[in-house]
């Protein structure tokens, strides 16, 4: 156990992956292992990551209960506390939506809002979050008040106005604009993280205000924006996709024509995930700008100091392993998209919130932080 280093500047940034959001749960418990009483006072996070992100924001706890507990509930997920898997639900999705679309104009009755119903994992946080009558989480507010907590950030796509929007809770937060993305002040709850982690396309949109939100990943083209508006200067972001040579991704795939599955994955990773990695290019680039620049000169601009840990193996990869497992009607439906045709079945992985597969993200989480110990222990400590 190392001493508690200062952390006023810290930040966690967590994107999304579905249910490779484990993973990011087995970095965190390693770290808080190490560290049991870090105090990161901006939190921030999209998609899947917006699980996590509520899940910490609103723990009364240390730091390592708080991982602790992060751990237990992604261990206690299953498919059906997700999305209803049963025949009847998925069949009638899927013939609804064939109905729509020969159609040409379905009614407000056959029109379906995702190819799954996600009222389950609604349930699932309700049951596992501490809320007031308002659906307000007062654990954010206990933690806020205690000086734990400075702010914490989750976004959303707004499918009504096509922006892109981060809703802020936190004791006096710096508000901002930018073409196509702005924040809001909120009482972040369970209605935020429903729509920060709406799929496109597989889970229905949700609504919060007068407004429908899907996936916060789909035009935050900036996602360690929020962070630094927040006031961070370090940023620790953990993400859900292993790098690969171009080589090595060629020999992976098979010659054949590329089944949807394959087409939606690629989709899927370009708009979720790669954005995260073209952001941390543009902040390493900005920061040897500023750093040319006298202090005195740089009107506030500062170089944001970055630690990214991401997965040493292919998450999407481990997924075919674990496919086999898949509730038998879901199984079905995925295998006509090719998913058993693909090297690399992203989009399997991101809606595969089975215990056996988040169990092997978390262990491979914790594994992989541990290989990179001496780089967390440098910069949580200020050491970089």
């Amino acid at each position: 156990m190392r001493p508690t280093p200062v952390t006023e500047d810290l930040a966690l940034v967590l994107g999304g992956g579905g249910a490779r959001g484990a993973y990011q749960a087995g970095v965190l418990h390693f770290i808080a292992q190490r560290y049991p009483h870090l105090r990161i006072p901006i939190l921030v996070g999209v998609s899947a990551g917006a699980l996590n992100t509520i899940h910490m924001a609103s723990h009364r706890g240390t730091f390592d209960e708080s991982a602790d507990d992060l751990v237990k509930l992604w261990l206690s997920l299953t498919p059906e506390q997700v999305y209803r898997v049963d025949a009847r639900s998925l069949l009638s999705n899927v013939v609804r939506s064939g109905y729509g679309l020969m159609s040409g104009d379905p009614g407000e009755r056959e029109r379906v809002r995702g190819m799954v119903d996600t009222s389950p994992l609604r349930r699932f946080l309700e049951h596992q979050l501490e809320r007031a009558s308002d659906g307000s989480l007062p654990g954010i507010e206990a933690n806020l008040a205690r000086g734990t907590l400075n702010a914490v950030a989750l976004s959303a796509t707004s499918y009504t106005t096509g922006h892109s929007v981060t809703w802020v809770q936190g004791r006096t937060p710096a508000m901002w604009e930018r073409p196509q993305r702005r924040s809001e002040l909120a009482h972040v709850g369970i209605d935020h993280v429903m729509a920060s982690a709406a799929l496109p396309l597989f889970f229905p949109a949700e609504r919060v205000g007068s407004e429908w939100y899907g996936d916060g990943g789909i035009r935050l083209t900036a996602p360690l924006s929020p962070a630094i508006h927040l006031g961070a200067s370090r940023i620790l972001t953990i993400a859900t996709r292993a790098l690969k040579h171009h080589e090595v991704a060629s020999l992976e795939q098979k010659v054949a024509y590329p089944p949807p599955a394959q087409v939606l994955g690629t989709l899927y990773n370009a708009v979720f995930l790669d954005v995260i990695d073209q952001d941390i290019v543009r902040l390493n680039i900005i920061n040897r700008l500023v750093e040319k620049i006298p202090a005195s000169s740089r009107d506030g601009m500062r170089v944001i100091d970055i630690l990214v840990l991401r997965p040493s193996v292919d998450l999407a990869s481990l997924a075919r392993e674990y496919e086999p497992r898949l509730p038998s009607v879901f199984r079905f439906l995925t295998r006509g998209l090719g998913t058993r045709k693909s090297a690399s079945p992203d989009i399997l992985s991101l809606i595969m919130f089975q215990e056996d597969y988040l169990r092997r993200l978390i262990v491979l989480g914790e594994s992989d932080a541990a290989h990179n110990h001496a780089r967390i222990a440098a910069f949580i400590e200020g050491e970089v």
